[in-house]
């Protein structure tokens, strides 16, 4: 880095001193976040609370009654992936809503802090299971903010077709 790159970047310790955030330096302390057309400037509390929102919607869900390969990595699956990069354990619940009858649910989760997990709705069976061959949505719901990835690995044919997309976030 040359001296010119120094006098324009500074060193924040991230959390917990597991790293650091190379940052911009703002123009402005407040607000946190510099101008949007450009870099952008998150602050320590930014991270302590969570990134991400607090309810989270997938439109569509379908789980194969069939798969090909070996199970279970090449099992049809739907997978809701949540990330919770707060100090806290998010409580997690998740309804699933259908076509042609009332929602199955809530799903409940737990997701300790600063970690990941990987939710297969294929595994869901407390309150009930969720029938395969069937469209479905769902939506989530966190005690704090999360980041929810939506993950599809069909393997109905040998050539397999993985999907995998963010989900909609709501307005909490």
């Amino acid at each position: 880095m040359s001296e010119g790159e120094r006098n324009d970047k500074r060193l924040a310790p991230s959390c917990h001193s597991y790293g650091y955030f190379l940052l911009p330096r703002p123009s402005k302390v407040e607000p946190a976040i510099a101008d949007l057309g450009h870099d952008i400037f998150i602050t320590l509390d930014m991270v302590h609370e969570g990134i991400g929102k607090r309810i989270w919607a997938i439109a569509e869900g379908y789980i194969p009654s069939k798969s090909t390969g070996p199970g279970p990595e090449f099992t049809s699956h739907e997978t809701v992936c949540i990330l919770n990069t707060s100090d806290q354990v998010a409580q997690i619940e998740i309804m699933i809503y259908f076509t042609n009858r009332d929602p199955a649910g809530p799903f409940k989760f737990s997701v300790d802090g600063r970690r990941t997990r990987h939710f297969r709705f294929n595994d869901f069976n407390d309150p009930e299971v969720i029938p395969r061959d069937t469209d479905y949505a769902s939506v989530i719901s966190s005690s704090i903010p999360i980041v929810v990835q939506h993950t599809r690995l069909d393997s109905r044919q040998a050539a397999n077709a993985l999907l995998s997309t963010i989900a909609y976030p709501g307005n909490l």
